[in-house]
Formats: structure tokens, C-alpha cells, sequence
């Protein structure tokens, strides 16, 4: 029979006044409690204490009772999820009834088989009991009163319990029950049916769909049926629930076929709220659905090896900005080899960039989703068959330490699951090295490598404030350019020529056994038009390996001794090791230079090495070759005294050291920890009088802000190759707070002080003697640079931008002798103009495309972005560097693991791997014999010498590079590596700018 509207609405309004009456009590419950606790008018007269007693007593059996409800319905108890997952299916099962009672239209009032009714009844009991527990065990009332679970339940009890009264069932709201669908991932959690973030991921949607067509469905049954309320129903039509459901199907797939429709007023306004509502949902939900379904399957696969193709693996951080340098650098380098594949092994399934990053690449990248933590992912991507294994990191994340342990975890698993993996990986910080080395299967020998973000570049940084224009030198020989670069000034084609010189090792002539360094290196230059600046050098004793750059003449040069060379290919390098005495002696042109047939050659196999006590004995017939080959070109030697920075004789050494005080390890000046109030420079203090010649290094960064490690820093700059009088004062100028963090890290550093100010302030930089420095460092703020690439850099421009509208006056007294003491040391420019000084800086950028903010001269081709930075003067005459550089030296790394050693010994004031031990650990011992003095302090150093003001204005020739590279090399034994000269003529360059050019 037909419901009457008054039995409709007295079931429909059960539900609502339940829902609004229990608001309206929450809400002056509240405001009640609100009032008592601001006027206590609820507690006069005082309580007694008794009284307080009984309160006491109450209130702690209620915060028990409180706990006791929490952990009933809570999921961490087995009581809690039984509840949860009951509570579920007595749901699905109560919208089954509803399914059934649907036969009948909305508008009936149908005297349903009691059975069904009171199994209704009972489960409706049971939503009640298990709400009041929730009620109980809810902070705030009022919001868990409107909680999506609280409706539907607010909703849905009340009618049944009226059904029973009055024997009649009126479906009404009922269909809400669907809402209970949304639960289903967390029921399956619990019941370890998921173990997945894709399955979860996969019935996450699956719910909310199926929620929406089930809730949509029923509301159409309820309101075609009954009408539109304002016509009493008058427009009502029989439509049953099935019909509905295919009615709102039709409608998602925005088919419309018109066979059934909607006729009542508030089913066509809720048809096109829900044609909105379904484009939307779907165009979000089902691209999701399908990748979640077919993502899983097409990422899980396994990597089919096969013989003779070889591969690598690259795991860590995989977003599109590591990915695309990654590729860009790694396929780019001369050395590639056609038949390399990369497997990227990503722990989360990649982005719609990144897939179209990889289909890009898709003849030599691969993707696989697994993490490398897991002993089955790396057996799918046949870790054990690669090539090495190669860690990513991301040296923009907010976190330098999570994320190098996160690095490290993969480097244990690697190792564990296959010790003979070979692992190049990335770190932020350096002291993060220390955990590395401690992997029992790390073997350095067989390729394992580790590339430091902070360590690299502080430490070419560093190097840079020593020698104007080293970074440049150092990253144009390390960096691979990829794209062609068209040059459009003179000096940009000079600056082009030498961009294509790199640096490359191999084995050396067993001919060139027992010579000299500085004898090899001049015959690798005049005769093989090689530059040899540094061997690998072995002890015969212990075995100590050590890369030696322009060793002393008391070392020679063994068999199998490995060189390292500046050339522009491999080829090019491999006449060193063809390069026979007897057969190639009278060879004029080195490209003829090949294999021959001597017997020497057949012995370059052995393995030999020749003791310290019989160094100075070698080969007279050697000798009077090189001597021979082209003495045309071959200067006499100065009779003069080399000069005491010069010298590396060890007795030299011991007498300009006495007094200095060395780390453990020999490698750097040390002193007695400095308290942080000693080392505050303030305003008016005498201290900053007497600062001249020093470095000034400007730091953005608060208390929270990551650290840079600028003990990275402060070391090549107090390495002990220099003696204690050459040491520069560093004066670090930020903020205070956040220098108190570093301070830790450099207080037994000498020479070093602190200045709380900014860099934007004229009147600070002033404070600290900036018109007598030699060189003005501003480091990039440590921020996170995921947030734009474009401002990343911003302090630092700023910054710059300040310091080079300071133009300070100097007076002749100070411009005569600064002058000339810049003058010995270095072939820096002069940077006094006139009555002015310009202040010499060095800028850190993140984002290479940011020069352009630095520098006016471009001379690019638009299409080649990375040719801005080669291109701008800024980069040309060292004023710049940039952090682009250090993504690049993956590949170099896994193509040649002995360059990066080169590269590292270089920026860290001469730290080898096999002297990183001893760095920083006091109670490591090492031995002071004749071979680790000159592999600490004794080693080489690095400088700028004016042809015209020092030593080599003495040279009988100097004409060209190569007549001063011999020259030097002859009377001073200085290996001359480059040029650093003007960038064009006086006329068009007033500033005097100067670039680096190369051999």
C-alpha cells in the first residue's frame, strides 16, 4: 500500500530532529562548561573535603573508563579491529536487506516479513551500542556529532527502531549505509589481505566508486518514487532500485540512452549535479585505477641479462631533476660505451614526467619498481650481473643526514646481498664517509667510489680564493660539455679549444722506469705532446700507495707506475705507454707513434717496484735521450737559489715548520680549541685593524638552517704545505646563531673568526676590512631548492650585487704595498683602478641559468643552454662557480675511478684515499719517515706566478706556453698547468678581466 506523506515525513524527521536535537544539547553542554570554568558559579559554597575526595575519585574512574573505551575501539587491540571489521559486514549486510526490501517502491509502506525485520532490528541495535562507544570515547563531541560515520548512523537507527514499533517498513534513507563501503581498505588491513601501497591504493578506489554509484542509486530510488515534496507527490513514478542503478551508470559514461529517466524535479537537479560531480571524479580516479592495476605489472618485471650487453643499475633518489642530469651527463661522456644500458630501480612508481623522461631514452634507460633495501628487487634487476651499482642523492632535500643514512642502508644491502658489487655513491656530508669505509666488503681497489657534495664543493671553492680561477680550470677538465657550442669573440674560440682538454690516466712506458718525474713530464710534453701532471706512486716496503702531483726529484718513476695526463683523448694518452727509447727516439711527429716489436715491451707485464735507497740511480742512455730529443728547446738552469715557497726539500720543511702544530695525519695547521667568544669579532675591535690580505666568506643561514660543513672549507685552506705565516685569516660574516652551529666543527682551526652581520650590509663588509682582502667568498643560502629554481640563488645575487657597487678609496701607501705582495704570490690583476679597488669575489650558484643575473656578456646560442655558463665572463675568469658541475661527476667516476681521486686530492688540500683515515682522529698513527713527510706537508701546492713580477721574469724564454712550461719546469721544477691572462685587449677590456686558458 502507498505510504502517506505524514508516516513518510514522521520517518524522516525521526532521524533529523535525533540529528539537530543531540547538536543543539552538545552545543549548550559546551557552552556550559565554557561559563563555569570562567565564573565557577558551579562551585560555591567551597566543597568540603570530602566532597573533594569523592570529585578526585570520580575523576579518575572517568579518565580509566575513558582509556578503557579507547582501547576497545581502538585498531591497535584485537577487541578493537574485531569490532571494526564486524561493524563492516553487519553493515554490508544490512544494505543487502535493503537491496531485498527494494522489490517494493520507496513510497510503500510494506509489512515486511517479520523475520527480516527483526534481523534488521538486531543489527541496527548493535550500530547503536558500538556509536555510544564512540560517542564515550570522543574528545570533542560536537565534532565526532558530524562525522561522516555519525550521520549515517544518525540517519539510518532511528527509522528502523520506528519500523518496528509500527510495523511497517519505509526504506527512506537507508541506502546511506553504503557509505560503510569507504571502510574496506582498512578492513582488509586487518586482515592482511593488503600488503601493498598499490593494493591499497587499488580498493581505496575501488570503495569510493562503488560508494558513489550505490549512495547515487539510492537517492534516485527515494525521490522518484516519492515525488517531489511541494506536489505531494503527485509526480512520483514506480522506479526500482535496479533501474536507478542503471540510470546513474548511464549517466557516469555519459552515454545516455533515454530508456529510463528521471521524472521528478529533484532527480534531474540531482542528475546534472552528479553529471559534474562524475566527471570529475572519474577524470581523477580512473587513470589512477588503471595505472594502479596495470603500473604494478609493468614496473615488476625482472631484467632479462644478456651475455655480452653489459648494464648498470642507478637506485636512490629517482625524480625527474637526478634522472634527467643523470642522463644528460652520463650519455654524454666520451668515454660511453654503445652497448651500456641503465636500470633505474625506484622505490615509488614514476611520475607522468618521468615516464615521458624514460620513453625519451627508451633505447638506453629502463625502469623497474622495487627499492634496493630488498634482497628480491635486486635480484630482479641482476645487481650481481651489472656493471656497478650507482646511488643517487638529493642534495636539495632538508635533511643532509637522513638522507646520506637512507644512501648507506642501500650500500649495506648491495654489499650483503653480492660483496663484489661495485657501489659508486653520493653523500652530502662528509663525515657521512667515515660509515662507508667501514663496509667490510668496500674495496676502493675494484671501482667503489664516493662522490661528497659538500666536501667537492667547498673544496673547490676554497682552492679558488688561493688561486683566482683554479675552480674554472679544475671543472672545464672534469666537466663533460654535452651540445656543440658556437663561440661568436676571440676569446671564446681559445676558451672552446681548450674546453675539449680533459684529464685521462694510463700505464706508463716501462722505458720511462727509473727517470725523474719532471723528466717524464717534459719528454710526455715535447716529445708526445702529453701534459703528465701526477703518478700513482708505490712503495716497495709497505706497499703505501699515494697519488703524488709534481713529486720531488728524489722520487722516480717505477714500472706499471699509473699517469695522469691533461689531453684531448685517450688515444692521444696512450702514446705514453707505446712509447719506446729505442725505436721511437728519432720519432718527430707523435701521431706515428705505435707498437714495436722490442722486447721491453713484452715485459711491461711484470710487476716491479724500485726501493727508496736506489731512486737515485737511473739509466744514463734515458737520460741522454731526453737531452738529445730536442735541445734546441732545452734551457740552462738558473744558478739562482729556488726560493723558500718553492722548495719541497724535507730538512727545508722541518726548519720553516718547527714551531707549527699539525693534526694527527700531518695534512693540516691545527691548534688548542678556540672558545667561540675569542673568536667574535665586534664592532670597534681592535682585532679587524690588523686584518689584511685575508678571506671573507659571507654565509646566509638561521638557527634551523642546514649546515653547509664549512670545516670543508676552512681545510685546503689550512693544509700544511703552507707554513704558518702564509696562512690567510678566514673572517666568516652571518648570522651568529647560525655560525655557533659550525663553530663546533672549526675550533681547532687557526686564524679563524666570526662576525655576526650581513652580507647586504656595506657597513658590516666594511667592518671587516673588505678593501684589504683578497678575495670575498658568498656561499649560496642552504635552502631548500626544490622551492624555485629561479630564486634559489637570490641571496647570493643580492649579495653580489652589493658588494660590487663598493668602490673604496685607497690610499698610495696601501695600494704600493698590498700590490706588491699580490704581485709576488700571484698573477692576479691589479685590482686597484686608478684611486678605486675592486673587490675580488667568488660566487657559489645552484642554478646555472642564474649567471646571467651575475654576468651581461652572454654570446650564447639560446638552443644550448649549458653553453651560458662556459660563455660568460664571470665563469671564464673564475668569479663563478656552479653546483651543476658535481652532478656530472658520476660518469666520470664510473669510467675512471682514478680522476675523481686526481679531483679530490686537489679541492681537500691533498687528501688522498689512503690518508682519509687519519684525517680528524687524533689517536690514528702515523709515521713520520721521509716518504709521509712529503706526502703531507712536503707535497705540492698551488699557485699563481706573474710572468712579470716573480722568479719566471728571470726565464731565458717565455715566448710561448711551451717555452715557459719547459723553463719552469727546468730551473724550478714548477709544473706549469695553464695561463691566466687578459681577456682581450686593454681597450675593450677596462677592467682588466681576466680568463683561464689551457694547455
Amino acid at each position: 500500500m502507498a505510504c502517506p506523506i505524514e508516516v513518510q515525513k514522521a520517518f524522516f524527521l525521526s532521524s533529523i530532529a535525533t540529528f539537530l536535537v543531540g547538536l543543539v544539547i552538545l552545543y549548550i553542554g559546551r557552552q556550559v562548561r565554557i561559563l563555569s570554568r570562567k565564573y565557577d558559579f558551579f562551585r560555591w559554597p567551597p566543597p568540603s573535603n570530602r566532597l573533594k575526595f569523592n570529585r578526585s575519585k570520580m575523576y579518575k574512574f572517568h579518565t580509566i573508563f575513558h582509556e578503557r573505551i579507547d582501547m576497545l575501539i581502538s585498531g591497535q587491540t584485537f577487541v578493537g579491529r574485531l569490532l571494526m571489521i564486524l561493524v563492516f559486514l553487519l553493515s554490508i549486510a544490512s544494505l543487502v536487506i535493503y537491496f531485498i526490501s527494494s522489490s517494493n517502491p520507496a513510497s510503500n509502506c510494506s509489512s515486511t516479513d517479520t523475520n527480516i525485520l527483526l534481523v534488521d532490528l538486531a543489527f541496527n541495535v548493535f550500530f547503536a551500542f558500538y556509536f555510544g562507544l564512540r560517542f564515550l570515547a570522543s574528545g570533542d563531541k560536537i565534532k565526532f556529532w558530524l562525522e561522516l560515520n555519525s550521520v549515517v548512523d544518525i540517519l539510518t537507527i532511528p527509522p528502523t527502531f520506528i519500523s518496528f514499533y509500527l510495523h511497517i517498513n519505509w526504506l527512506g534513507l537507508r541506502f546511506l549505509r553504503s557509505f560503510k563501503l569507504l571502510e574496506l581498505p582498512i578492513v582488509l588491513q586487518y586482515l592482511r589481505i593488503i600488503k601493498s601501497g598499490s593494493s591499497a591504493k587499488f580498493y581505496k578506489i575501488v570503495s569510493l566508486i562503488s560508494c558513489t554509484w550505490l549512495t547515487a542509486a539510492g537517492f534516485l530510488h527515494l525521490v522518484e518514487n516519492t515525488g517531489d515534496p511541494w506536489l505531494k507527490g503527485r509526480n512520483s513514478h514506480i522506479l526500482s532500485y535496479f533501474d536507478a542503478f542503471y540510470l546513474v551508470m548511464a549517466t557516469t559514461s555519459t552515454v545516455g540512452f533515454g530508456d529510463v529517466v528521471a521524472r521528478t524535479t529533484l532527480g534531474r537537479a540531482f542528475i546534472m549535479f552528479f553529471i559534474l560531480l562524475s566527471l570529475i571524479l572519474f577524470a581523477n580516479y580512473v587513470p589512477k585505477l588503471v595505472e594502479t592495476l596495470t603500473g604494478g605489472q609493468k614496473y615488476a618485471a625482472s631484467y632479462k641479462v644478456i651475455r655480452g650487453r653489459k648494464f648498470i643499475v642507478v637506485c636512490g633518489d629517482i625524480s625527474v631533476d637526478t634522472v634527467t642530469s643523470f642522463l644528460r651527463n652520463f650519455l654524454g661522456h666520451r668515454s660511453r660505451e654503445n652497448n651500456n644500458e641503465i636500470i633505474f630501480l625506484g622505490e615509488s612508481l614514476p611520475s607522468p614526467e618521468l615516464e615521458i623522461i624514460f620513453k625519451l631514452y627508451l633505447a638506453y634507460a629502463h625502469f623497474y619498481h622495487g627499492s634496493a633495501l630488498k634482497r628480491e628487487d635486486l635480484r630482479r634487476v641482476a645487481v650481481e650481473s651489472s656493471e656497478a651499482c650507482l646511488i643517487l642523492a638529493n642534495p636539495s632535500c632538508p635533511d643532509s643526514h637522513m638522507e646520506d643514512t637512507a644512501n648507506i642502508m642501500r650500500v649495506l644491502s648491495i654489499k650483503n646481498y653480492y660483496p663484489k658489487t661495485r657501489v659508486i655513491i653520493q653523500i652530502i656530508q662528509p663525515q657521512n664517509k667515515d660509515y662507508l669505509l667501514k663496509i667490510p666488503h668496500w674495496n676502493r681497489t675494484s671501482g667503489d667510489n664516493i662522490i661528497c657534495f659538500a666536501e667537492l664543493k667547498l673544496g673547490l671553492i676554497a682552492q679558488g680564493c688561493l688561486v683566482p680561477g683554479l675552480a674554472t680550470f679544475l671543472i672545464s677538465l672534469f666537466m663533460e660539455q654535452t651540445g656543440k657550442a658556437i663561440p661568436k669573440h676571440p676569446w671564446q674560440e681559445l676558451l672552446v679549444d681548450g674546453l675539449s682538454n680533459k684529464i685521462f690516466t694510463h700505464f706508463l712506458s716501462c722505458d720511462f722506469e727509473g727517470m725523474s718525474f719532471r723528466e717524464v713530464s717534459r719528454l710526455c710534453f715535447v716529445k708526445l705532446r702529453l701534459m703528465l701532471i701526477a703518478i700513482e706512486y708505490k712503495t716497495k716496503e709497505n706497499g703505501f700507495r699515494s697519488l703524488m702531483l709534481n713529486p720531488p726529484e728524489m722520487i722516480k718513476v717505477n714500472r706499471n707506475t699509473i699517469g695522469y695526463f691533461i689531453a684531448k683523448s685517450l688515444h692521444e694518452v696512450k702514446r705514453a705507454f707505446l712509447y719506446c727509447v729505442n725505436c721511437h727516439s728519432d720519432v718527430n711527429s707523435p701521431e706515428i707513434i705505435g707498437h714495436c716489436a722490442c722486447r721491453s715491451k713484452k715485459e711491461q707485464k711484470s710487476h716491479s717496484s724500485i726501493s727508496p735507497g736506489n731512486m737515485r740511480h737511473f739509466h744514463n742512455k734515458r737520460t741522454n735521450e731526453i737531452n738529445i730529443f730536442d735541445s734546441t728547446k732545452i734551457l740552462s738552469k738558473q744558478t739562482a737559489l729556488t726560493p723558500d715557497f718553492i722548495m719541497r726539500d724535507t730538512i727545508a720543511f722541518d726548519r720553516d715548520m718547527k714551531n707549527d702544530l699539525f693534526d694527527s695525519s700531518g695534512l693540516f695547521h691545527w691548534c688548542t680549541p678556540i672558545l667561540l667568544e675569542n673568536a667574535i669579532l665586534k664592532q670597534g675591535d681592535n682585532t679587524k685593524t690588523g686584518l689584511q690580505n685575508h678571506i671573507i666568506a659571507c654565509v646566509f643561514g638561521d638557527a634551523h638552517s642546514p649546515l653547509l660543513g664549512l670545516r670543508n672549507f676552512v681545510m685546503p685552506l689550512r693544509s700544511s704545505n703552507y707554513t704558518f705565516k702564509e696562512l690567510k685569516d678566514i673572517v666568516f660574516i652571518g648570522s651568529l646563531d647560525y655560525l655557533k652551529r659550525e663553530w663546533q666543527f672549526l675550533k681547532n682551526f687557526p686564524k679563524l673568526y666570526l662576525f655576526p652581520g650581513s652580507a647586504h650590509s656595506q657597513g658590516d663588509l666594511k667592518s671587516v676590512n673588505i678593501e684589504k682582502c683578497s678575495m670575498c667568498v658568498i656561499l649560496s643560502s642552504p635552502s631548500d631548492l626544490s622551492n624555485n629554481q629561479r630564486t634559489v640563488d637570490g641571496e647570493a645575487i643580492l649579495a653580489t650585487l652589493n658588494i660590487g657597487t663598493l668602490r673604496l678609496e685607497t690610499n698610495k701607501t696601501l695600494n704600493t704595498n698590498l700590490l706588491e705582495k699580490c704581485s709576488r704570490l700571484s698573477s692576479y690583476s691589479s685590482p686597484f683602478q686608478g684611486n678605486f679597488r675592486r673587490i675580488p669575489i667568488l660566487i657559489e650558484l645552484k642554478n646555472a641559468s642564474n649567471i646571467k643575473f651575475i654576468d651581461q656578456l652572454c654570446g650564447m646560442n639560446p638552443d644550448l643552454p649549458e653553453a651560458n655558463l662556459y660563455f660568460s665572463t664571470s665563469f671564464s675568469t673564475g668569479a663563478v662557480f656552479s653546483c651543476d658541475f658535481l652532478e656530472s661527476l658520476f660518469a666520470t667516476a664510473f669510467y675512471n675511478y682514478h680522476v675523481l681521486e686526481l679531483l679530490q686530492m686537489l679541492v681537500t688540500g691533498g687528501v688522498s684515499y689512503e690518508m682519509e683515515p687519519y684525517v680528524g682522529n687524533e689517536n690514528a698513527a702515523f709515521s713520520e719517515s721521509c716518504f709521509s713527510v712529503l706526502i703531507t706537508r712536503g707535497r705540492c701546492k698551488l699557485g699563481l706566478l706573474s710572468l712579470n713580477q716573480t722568479m719566471l721574469l728571470d726565464l731565458p724564454a717565455r715566448d710561448t706556453f711551451g717555452e715557459v712550461f719547459c723553463a719552469s719546469l727546468d730551473n724550478f721544477g714548477i709544473l706549469c698547468l695553464g695561463l691566466y691572462r687578459l681577456i682581450d685587449d686593454e681597450s675593450r677590456n677596462p677592467l682588466h678581466k681576466r680568463k683561464v686558458c689551457y694547455f
